[in-house]
């Protein structure tokens, strides 16, 4: 496994969102799509965001494991997509980083488009469509993670009277 950089890019619930925004106006002009293909399990919320805004109902999940917390290891392919032939989708993962889990995608949807959130410069060749450049050395704490979004968190665990 390689360790991977400390510096940390913590991202908020309302970045997160017009980070999306921003990704959603870029990916129209490569439409329409018969479906989604989220990344699982760092593109499920980017899914939720753009399946409602391109209005995808169709939303298949490919899960890949590369990481163990901060360590990358070899991504593995845990849950195939199956998508069906003749059809145009949309793969969405949340960052872009070094490029190998959007290569082991490839291969299960060679026709489709990619895009990501977020992308680093070693992950940029392997993605169609991001939204924001983050630096390689970065590492992005993402509101779902659990040292992630503290306001929300916190915001939500308060009891009420």
């Amino acid at each position: 496994m390689t360790e991977l950089p400390q510096r940390e890019l913590a991202i908020s619930w309302g970045q997160f969102h017009r980070d999306c925004f921003a990704l959603i106006e870029s990916v129209r002009s490569s439409g329409p799509f018969d479906g989604l293909l989220a990344v699982s399990r760092g593109g499920l919320a980017p899914a939720a965001i753009l399946s409602a805004e391109l209005s995808l109902r169709r939303v298949e999940v490919i899960a890949i494991s590369s990481y163990d917390g901060r360590s990358r290891g070899d991504a593995k392919i845990l849950k195939d997509a199956n998508l069906p032939s003749n059809s145009r989708w949309l793969v969405i993962d949340d960052i872009a980083d070094s490029g190998e889990t959007m290569k082991l995608v490839r291969e299960q949807a060679p026709d489709a488009v990619y895009a990501a959130v977020y992308a680093k410069p070693a992950g940029r060749p392997f993605v169609d469509h991001f939204a924001v450049e983050v630096a390689q050395e970065d590492w992005v704490v993402f509101p779902w993670d659990p040292a992630g979004d503290t306001e929300w968190r916190n915001k939500g665990s308060k009891k009420s009277d």
